[in-house]
This record gives structure tokens, C-alpha cells and sequence, in this order.
């Protein structure tokens, strides 16, 4: 016969009743609910974060602020061609960090160039040392790691270089690169896996094409490269690629930039395009053969047409997929202990306080669904809901006017609605939009790109014509769209666009 479990005299049922209440904290909430102090805990920790990304490392730093007990489990799969990195997540190591990096030594050969207009004489031959970027960038990372690990270690987090799983209630298996296996128990979780980059799923792909994960260590210049995708890790690896003197192609399925602003989007695809960055458009690949080995090799890619059957084949040195990224959700144990996970695509659906479906389970950064896949919004998530957690705050995460910039040879800001979204949210008859092209100072000694940066503002006409939207295409996009974004947190209108003084000579001022 099975027992039957009362906790303060409330039956609660047979075995599984009990355990599904012990997995939902039932019995805590009961003896709390009569007036009894909480039962003392025996779980090994206050909270385990399960990833060491952006998200992660903020919330276990600022639970440590509270005198928490806490650990982080991070643990870098390595890629097909057997890539991994240290502690910090996508962002740091192989995403915002590099790629601006990168993106700068692009800008400063454009910079070069515009020196001699204004002066500066040089006559030794200019080339890009693609070695010497790669070691100065991956040295920067590895401090950066070094004072992920030492700031943990000051505060007192316990930090495991270690896969993470659920195997029960409130218990994880991590597992170390040795195949080592430890279990340890917690009060709560956080899980703060990310995302990872996406393969085609055709032959050749995984053998000898890479992804962002490798380029930004890759140990040779990769010479012609052919970027797959149009998202923005595809635009902005294709752009700085092109501004170190490689041979650039893109080839893209539909349009380009999904879910960004269309009207930017494609200015931006005109720029590249004027600026010898070749674009096959509704191309997808179908396979990817190696020719010959090599540091880069040679490869043939064979691509077919999205609306018909043309074939088509191109050679080229190395093949960079940026197609999207997937939800690392589906191999931590999530089923073990009811976590719901979107079946589609991998996301875990949470309340506006990060929560998921099981109570003692919480979740942050790029794995959320509807949510915006942004590094400091993670941040930000992690340390509200921490404080939540701990420190009596009632403060959520505002995912509402968060600005953003792509890093693309042309960079845009945006903060807001989209024009697409606006007309959807409220109608075109109820929006103006208010928009100019112009032509930094900077850019008319040199006289290079009249009139290709844009700004442009998005308002509603029945709130007052408050800014829902805003967009810009220049240079230093993100210094600037930074400071308007305050400004519509604040709920700035255009009449108080239209009333601040601009600063004279600048883009902001548009």
C-alpha cells in the first residue's frame, strides 16, 4: 500500500502527489501559509545559474551581493571543427565583443583611405594583417575571461566548468570535460543557456563550412568567402570581411534583416552592394564540397533557386553560415522536471517576472520566447529578477523601447517600433513618419556617400505625435541612438524633438 502524506494536517496524496507537490515547493508553501517558520533547507545551494553568458554571471553576481549561496555551471559544447572558449558567454567571446572589434579595424581602413584627402601622406603599401587582429582581439577576450573568473571567485560564487542538466526536483547533473559527474541540489534555478548558431542541415555543412563561432579565433585569413544568411551577424561579418579587402559574397534566401525595419534594411543592402559586396539573392546552398585542403582551402557550393530550379556553383575560400541561432533548451533535462519549452523552436515561455511553469524554475536572455535577444537586456533581466528574488524589490524588466545597432559598414540604430510594426500597431492613417537623408561632415572632404545616411522617425498622431519609432543609418549609430532612447523612455513627442537645439556639426543633430 502507498503512504498517504499530510504536511500540517493537509492531505496532500499517495507517492506521485507528493512528489509532484515537492517539485512545485507545496509543502514549503503550507507549513509557511500556518504561521511556521520555514523548514531549514538542506538544498546545497540558494540558487544554481546554469550558464556563465551575460545573463547568467549578472544575476549570480548580484545574488552573491545578498548573501546567497550560489553556482554557475557553464560548459562550451565545442563546435564541429572544435572551437570552445572561456567563461563570459556568446557576447564576449565569439559575438558583440569581437565583432566590433572587428568592425573598427574595418572602419580604420576606410579611415586610411580618407587620411590622404585630408593631408596625411604615406607611401608604404597598405595591407590587413589578419593574424595580428585575430591575437590582439583573442588576447582581449582571455582577460575578459580571466575577470569573469576572478570577480566570481571575489564574490564568493561557486564557479564549475561543467555541463548542467535537470535529472529530478530540484536537482542538476554537471558533468565536467573529464565526463566527471557531480549532483547537486537547490532551493531555485536559473537557466541562462543562449543560444548557438544554426546549420543547414545539407551535406558538407557541418565538415567544412564555420560559423561565428570559429571566425573570430579563425587561425588564418579566410580569403574569398561566400556569407549564407541575412541576418545581422550575417551583414556584419560579410561588411568587415569586405572592409579588410576580402572578396565578400551573401547569398540570401528572402529578405534581408527579418523583424528590423525594411526600408533601413534594404539601404543597408545598397550600401554593401555599392561598397563590392556581391549579393545573390533567393539562393539557398544545397551542398558544399571541399576542392583541396588548406589554410584557407578551396570549396565548391552548390546553391538552388528559392523560386525555381535553376542550379548554380561558386568556388570559394571559406563558407560562413549565419543563418540564425537555436535555443540551447532541448538537452538540459528540462522534461525531467516540466519546464515547457515552444516544441517549434526551442524557447521557453515565461510570466513578465522570467518565471517559467515550474514556480522554482526561472529563465533569462536569448532562450526567452518573445523577447528580444539582446545582451543587456539579459543583464538587466538577471539583476531585476535577483533582486526580486532577494531584496524585496517589485521592479520587472522593461523589454518595452529598447534600442539597438547593427554593426553593418553602414551602422544603424533603431529604438521602437519598426514602420511595418507601427502601421500594424496603429494604423497608417495614424502614423507620420519624418525622415531625411544626409551627409556627415566627415564624410565631405573625402567626398564619399552623399546622401546614403538616413534618420527617420516614426510618431503617433493620436498620442500627442510621440515618437514610437526611430531609426538612423551613419556613422557611431549606437552613441547616438543611445541618447534618443532615454528620451523615449521618457516619452518624448516631436514637438520636443522639434524644440531641443542640435549640436552643430553632427549626425545626431538630424
Amino acid at each position: 500500500s502507498q503512504p498517504v502524506v499530510a504536511v500540517q494536517e493537509e492531505q496532500i496524496g499517495g507517492h506521485e502527489k507528493t512528489l509532484k507537490a515537492h517539485t512545485e515547493s507545496k509543502p514549503q508553501e503550507l507549513l509557511e501559509m500556518n504561521g511556521h517558520a520555514p523548514v531549514p533547507h538542506s538544498y546545497d545551494y540558494d540558487l544554481i545559474v546554469i550558464g556563465g553568458g551575460s545573463g547568467g554571471l549578472a544575476a549570480a553576481k548580484e545574488a552573491a551581493k545578498y548573501e546567497k549561496k550560489v553556482m554557475v555551471l557553464d560548459f562550451v559544447t565545442p563546435t564541429p571543427l572544435g572551437n570552445s572558449w572561456g567563461l563570459g558567454g556568446t557576447c564576449v567571446n565569439v559575438g558583440c565583443i569581437p565583432k566590433k572589434l572587428m568592425h573598427q579595424a574595418a572602419l580604420l581602413g576606410q579611415a586610411l583611405q580618407d587620411s590622404q584627402k585630408f593631408g596625411w601622406e604615406f607611401t608604404e603599401e597598405v595591407k590587413h594583417n589578419w593574424m595580428t587582429m585575430t591575437e590582439a582581439v583573442q588576447n582581449y577576450i582571455g582577460s575578459l575571461n580571466w575577470g569573469y573568473r576572478v570577480a566570481l571567485r571575489e564574490k564568493k560564487v561557486t564557479y564549475e566548468n561543467a555541463y548542467g542538466e535537470f535529472v529530478g526536483p530540484h536537482t542538476v547533473k554537471a558533468t565536467n570535460k573529464r565526463g566527471v559527474e557531480k549532483l547537486y541540489t537547490a532551493e531555485r534555478f536559473l537557466i541562462a543557456t543562449g543560444e548557438r548558431p544554426r546549420y543547414l542541415g545539407i551535406p558538407g555543412d557541418k565538415e567544412y563550412c564555420i560559423s561565428s563561432d570559429d571566425l573570430f579565433s579563425l587561425p588564418y585569413c579566410p580569403g574569398k568567402t561566400l556569407v549564407v544568411g541575412a541576418s545581422y551577424v550575417a551583414l556584419e561579418c560579410a561588411g568587415f570581411l569586405a572592409g579588410l579587402g576580402l572578396d565578400v559574397t551573401v547569398m540570401v534566401r528572402s529578405i534581408l534583416l527579418r523583424g528590423f525595419d525594411q526600408d533601413m534594411a534594404n539601404k543597408i543592402g545598397e550600401y554593401m552592394e555599392e561598397h563590392g559586396i556581391n549579393f545573390i539573392r533567393e539562393f539557398v546552398p544545397v551542398k558544399v564540397e571541399q576542392i583541396e585542403e588548406g589554410t584557407p582551402g578551396r570549396l565548391k557550393v552548390t546553391a538552388k533557386s528559392t523560386t525555381g530550379n535553376q542550379v548554380i556553383e561558386g568556388e570559394y575560400n571559406t563558407v560562413l553560415l549565419a543563418i540564425g541561432r537555436d535555443a540551447c533548451t532541448r538537452k538540459i533535462g528540462l522534461d525531467k522536471v516540466g519546464v515547457k519549452i515552444n516544441e517549434k523552436t526551442g524557447k521557453v515561455p515565461v510570466n513578465d517576472e522570467e518565471q517559467t511553469n515550474v514556480p522554482y524554475i526561472y529563465a533569462i536572455g536569448d532562450i526567452l520566447q518573445d523577447r528580444l535577444e539582446l545582451t543587456p537586456v539579459a543583464i538587466q533581466a538577471g539583476r531585476l529578477l535577483v533582486q526580486r528574488l532577494y531584496a524585496g524589490s517589485t521592479i520587472k524588466c522593461d523589454y518595452v523601447n529598447v534600442p539597438t545597432t547593427v554593426f553593418t559598414p553602414l551602422e544603424y540604430g533603431a529604438c521602437g517600433y519598426s514602420e511595418e510594426n507601427a502601421i500594424q500597431k496603429f494604423g497608417e492613417e495614424n502614423i507620420e513618419v519624418y525622415h531625411s537623408h544626409f551627409w556627415p561632415l566627415e564624410w565631405t572632404v573625402p567626398s564619399r556617400d552623399n546622401n546614403k545616411c538616413y534618420a527617420k522617425i516614426i510618431c503617433n498622431i493620436q498620442d500627442n505625435e510621440r515618437v514610437v519609432g526611430f531609426h538612423v543609418l551613419g556613422p557611431n549609430a549606437g552613441e547616438v541612438t543611445q541618447g534618443f532612447a532615454a528620451a523615449m523612455k521618457c516619452g518624448l513627442t516631436k514637438e520636443q524633438l522639434d524644440s531641443t537645439i542640435g549640436i552643430h556639426p553632427v549626425c545626431a543633430e538630424v
